[in-house]
């Protein structure tokens, strides 16, 4: 962090691209209610349209997704007058500081990263140039709130520390101590949900099979069924966490529990050794069930008010731009941009 003092404010975002999981749950937004409820932060979400658009979306589903998107967020927790929520195209200092960062950032920066290496493939020539850039847009989501501390799971690490190198080429260039150094917060079991029927791959919205993954729009009886149904292996729960190595299914469902729970690994393990797997997916699905069907239903109610889900959004933006536009005339008048 540089010298310059900042009022702690926590920001993240998720996309609104449909198919909210257990994964964003657990990964995220769980996080961000435990957060906000600290008291230590002032927390800023974000539902980050302008990153969903980086690849193509059907305008009917990016409104639905948005909204959809917005009630998981009240549904799991988070109170839209206690922390902001809004989403992103509406507060367009994101894209105006995002074309300030996108001078300042290099390109080899960006074409080291791994996330685009990997979603644009052999094809990189046909992926859309907002793809490419993206990081340095989520730089401007972070950075256009002086924000301190950014809760993410590992793969989105190497963006923030590209977040980092921006706001400090910034501060060099221009001579200031103007934008924080943001710090990851990387805590939690259940930082990285993996797939219930491969515990080498990430729980995703996007695998074909549906089985592969709790929605949060779930029912309860769709959220037991999966849990039982998961993949294991044949051996009991071990005595200790030691035991989990090599056993992936095992480690994941152990690490659901244990952020469901919010318990350590060592309390999940230690509270089931030696018990076998079909008793224990019998107790994780009672356990996911009474933490998850509630929001799977609130979501529900909250998707038949849309014009609710509107207000919140666009009162979240307001709180958002108060804090945002100063940050963004000051930046321009670092640099020496003229202002009416």
């Amino acid at each position: 962090m540089s010298d310059a003092t900042f009022t702690p404010r926590v920001f993240s975002g998720i996309q609104p691209s449909g198919g909210l999981t257990l994964g964003n749950y657990l990964g995220a937004m769980k996080r961000f209610v435990d957060m906000q409820d600290a008291d230590r932060f002032e927390c800023i979400y974000c539902l980050v349209d302008l990153h969903a658009i980086t690849v193509w979306q059907d305008p009917a589903a990016l409104t639905r997704n948005t909204r959809e998107l917005c009630a998981g967020f009240i549904a799991a927790g988070i109170d839209p007058e206690k922390s902001i929520l809004f989403n992103q195209s509406q507060v367009p200092e994101h894209a105006q500081l995002g074309w300030v960062f996108n001078c300042v950032a290099r390109m080899g920066w960006m074409g080291r990263m791994t996330q685009w290496k990997d979603k644009a493939g052999k094809n990189a020539e046909a992926a859309s140039l907002g793809l490419f850039a993206y990081p340095a847009l989520m730089a401007a989501d972070i950075l256009a709130y002086h924000a301190t501390h950014v809760p993410v799971g590992e793969d989105q690490k190497q963006h923030l520390e590209l977040t980092r190198d921006i706001a400090a080429k910034f501060n060099h260039d221009y001579g200031v101590d103007f934008f924080p150094l943001t710090e990851p917060v990387i805590e939690g079991a259940a930082t990285r949900v993996m797939n219930l029927q491969d515990g080498t791959k990430k729980m995703s919205k996007s695998d074909p099979s549906d089985r592969t993954r709790i929605n949060m729009t779930d029912d309860a009886d769709t959220i037991a069924r999966k849990i039982r149904k998961a993949k294991t292996d044949p051996e009991p729960l071990p005595d200790s966490v030691a035991g989990l190595e090599d056993r992936p299914e095992a480690r994941n469902l152990v690490n659901i529990w244990a952020g469901l729970a919010d318990l350590g690994v060592e309390d999940v393990v230690a509270q089931n050794a030696g018990k076998m797997f079909g008793y224990f997916k019998q107790d994780l699905a009672d356990l996911a069930v009474a933490k998850l069907a509630p929001i799977s239903t609130e979501m529900s109610r909250l998707m038949q008010e849309p014009d609710e889900i509107d207000r919140i959004l666009s009162r979240g933006s307001d709180r958002a731009r108060e804090i945002a536009a100063p940050i963004l005339r000051q930046t321009f008048d670092i640099m020496g941009v003229v202002r009416a």
